[in-house]
């Protein structure tokens, strides 16, 4: 198996990450003017972008030269290029899982980027594990979740051909959880969760959770973050303890359960 391996960085130097790609505020530009007089007295490694703002950190992601590679390859929106810190904790989770036993999951690839990141970073069509992604990849107006732009009866094609050289990448349409039936793995050392509504995120739980090999890595994508998605939280906290898990909430706005 050939992973990624790490530079050794410049120890005097470290990385800043500036990019005002934000939700949830009624005055963009005052927030990114305060965030940017903030960067000017703070001291190096500042980091915002996605509604995080931090300063004095390593930014590892940007001192891993695949990473980045895969990343910026990837990239096909503003959104994808903020959510870098997203994306590594993903691709971190990855290399943990990719020594397991398992299949890689996700539930809700969308335009198949997060997939793609991952992948790419593990090696890409030499990528060592089989890879499913779930969607609907169409959207109606009685669905509980919102719409994204690119959702209509094309999508779902448009992505099985971005993943044509990717053998183990298997792209799944249907509704969750009738969609798994026969095509979905027997055991799982990544899954990834982005579905953006609480019932169709309990309805994977139930169907894959206990699929989960030791030491898997599960990510809940919107867990920690309020606005549109708290009953994400307020529905899965209670799902978890009930089978004795607490999930971590990430500055990032993931969630993160190891299986045990």
């Amino acid at each position: 198996m050939n992973l990624p391996i790490l530079t050794p960085p410049d120890p005097a130097t470290l990385q800043n990450f500036f990019f005002p790609v934000f939700w949830g505020a009624t005055d963009r530009d005052m927030v990114t003017s305060l965030v940017k007089a903030v960067t000017e007295r703070v001291q190096p490694g500042f980091h915002f972008a996605d509604n995080f703002f931090t300063w004095g950190r390593n930014n590892s992601m940007f001192e891993d030269g695949p990473f980045v590679q895969s990343w910026q390859g990837n990239t096909e929106s503003a959104s994808d290029f903020a959510i870098v810190w997203r994306r590594y904790v993903l691709a971190c989770a990855a290399y943990h899982a990719v020594h397991l036993d398992g299949d890689f999951v996700e539930c809700g690839c969308y335009r198949g980027v997060g997939i793609k990141t991952v992948v790419d970073y593990l090696g890409g069509p030499a990528f060592p594990r089989t890879f499913w992604g779930y969607d609907l990849f169409e959207h109606s107006p009685e669905m509980e979740h919102h719409s994204m732009k690119d959702h209509g009866p094309d999508l779902a094609g448009e992505i099985r051909a971005k993943f044509a050289a990717y053998p183990q990448v298997n792209i799944i349409q249907g509704e969750i959880p009738g969609v798994f039936g026969s095509q979905s793995p027997d055991r799982i050392s990544y899954l990834h969760i982005d579905l953006n509504q609480a019932t169709a995120e309990i309805a994977a739980l139930n169907a894959l959770f206990d699929r989960v090999v030791p030491s898997g890595i599960v990510v809940l994508d919107d867990y920690e973050w309020a606005m549109a998605y708290r009953r994400q939280k307020l529905t899965e906290d209670p799902w978890f303890e009930s089978r004795g898990y607490r999930v971590m909430p990430l500055p990032t706005g993931q969630g993160l359960v190891i299986k045990r």
